[in-house]
């Protein structure tokens, strides 16, 4: 995944305003299945919120290997809740 600009991260954030979280970490962390969610999630709608319900003070680091494993971008972490992006080239993007 290319390094989103400032630009193409504001947009994306007041895109992702009005979202709710789709995915949760919980106890598990980076577990296969989540990471199996998280694809499919990201497939269907390119931009989409993660929430930390546990490891909140490894998010910034739990965000990063999630962005390494899936090829998607971190928009920003805002809170628990972290914004990513990954462009699917069947449905519109930015």
């Amino acid at each position: 995944m290319k390094e989103l600009s400032g630009r193409e991260k504001r947009d994306l954030k007041s895109r992702a305003h009005h979202l709710n979280p789709v995915v949760q970490i919980g106890h598990r962390g980076l577990s296969e299945s989540l990471i199996k969610a998280f694809e499919k999630t990201i497939d269907d709608h390119e931009l989409i919120k993660v929430k930390f319900v546990d490891f909140k003070e490894d998010k910034k680091e739990l965000s990063l290997d999630l962005c390494r494993e899936t090829g998607a971008a971190l928009v920003d972490i805002i809170g628990n809740v972290a914004i990513f992006y990954r462009e699917n080239l069947k449905i519109n993007s930015i």
